[in-house]
């Protein structure tokens, strides 16, 4: 249990329901799963972030703007990503406004677009020597198939290559700061998918964008395994969470017949950042590594068996998926240098 939890009516209790909940779909990922969790845990405020910084990917609405906003109020210095200036300016006017004298800044990229993701490092790195956490949440939920500048289906390439190479080029100021740690927002729809490399890309014939958007979130929770295994005893601690079903722009605009029939029972945006927000400061997001969150507990990464890879399986899936990232990017790992 973490020590900012205090449950209010017994650990037996709150794991009672936490577990009741977990089974239900419905009771776990919408707002009843944080409005009774947060009761029955006994839900402390999150730790300060004063004197570190965090830098929050696709974080001008939604829940990227409430994460960049939940940081800012613990203290933190904020970067958040944007894709232009207008959307950037409005962001940080809305964390000033939410937390008067908060320390925000922004940079401009597409995260899709891995020379403005090589660019955005760089001039990250020019004006700071550390980095306390990195927070991926860019990345949408596309209707029509697209492929970026590289040829890149967009899902991959905004949701699972370019968090790669940004990590990667990263790396310096995380380990600058370590302990620190790589928080990935990933979704409950991943659970739908088992990870296959050869299908990840899905081609313009019979293009799904919600199968594009699950099999993207299942590929984040290999490749997080897999700096997990390559980056062990770095000071990096890696973990991915779900924010269940938040009202926000991307869903409203990604499933807006779902958005309409579970309205009344959509978590509101700081409802789904907040474990985002939770594992940025205490201190499980550097005493463990390699979780799946929701609500501030680990969770499974599968609910039916025929989505789990065998042991051998998922290395080799983890291998070759940093193998195909390496291969688009030009990044294959620390120390070995950029390649055009």
């Amino acid at each position: 249990m973490s020590p900012v939890e205090r449950p209010r009516f017994g650990s037996f209790v709150a794991r009672f329901v936490d577990e009741v909940l977990e089974a239900t779909v419905v009771g776990s990922f919408s707002s009843i799963g944080p409005a009774l969790r947060s009761r029955t845990a006994g839900w402390a405020p999150a730790p300060s972030l004063a004197g570190r910084t965090v830098l929050v990917t696709g974080g001008t609405s939604g829940l990227g703007l409430a994460t960049a906003e939940g940081v800012a109020r613990l203290g933190a210095r904020v970067v958040l990503t944007a894709r232009g200036h207008d959307r950037a300016e409005r962001a940080v006017a809305a964390v000033e406004n939410a937390v008067p004298g908060a320390d925000i800044a922004y940079l401009l990229a597409d995260i899709g677009e891995f020379d403005q993701v090589r660019a955005l490092a760089a001039e990250f790195l020019a004006g700071h020597d550390r980095l306390d956490v990195l927070i991926h949440n860019a990345g949408a939920l596309n209707k029509e198939h697209a492929v970026t500048s590289s040829g890149t289906e967009s899902t991959v390439a905004a949701q699972v290559v370019g968090p790669f190479l940004l990590t990667g080029l990263l790396l310096p100021a995380l380990r600058a700061a370590a302990p620190s740690r790589v928080i990935q927002v990933s979704s409950g729809g991943m659970y739908a998918q088992t990870f296959n490399l050869a299908s990840l890309e899905m081609g313009p014939d019979g293009y799904d964008g919600t199968v594009a958007y699950a099999r993207a979130k299942r590929a984040q929770l290999v490749l997080m395994h897999e700096w997990i295994r390559r980056m062990g005893g770095q000071g990096v601690s890696f973990h991915a969470m779900h924010p269940g079903w938040a009202d926000t722009p991307g869903l409203r605009q990604g499933l807006p017949r779902f958005a309409k029939v579970v309205g009344p029972l959509l978590r509101t945006p700081d409802q789904g950042a907040d474990t985002a927000v939770w594992l940025a400061s205490t201190p499980a997001g550097v005493e463990s590594t390699g979780h799946f969150w929701l609500d501030r507990r680990p969770r499974w990464e599968h609910k039916v068996p025929w989505t789990r890879l065998s042991t051998d399986q998922f290395r080799d899936a983890g291998a070759d998926l940093w193998a195909r990232c390496a291969s688009l990017t030009g990044w294959d790992g620390p120390g070995s240098g950029l390649r055009r």
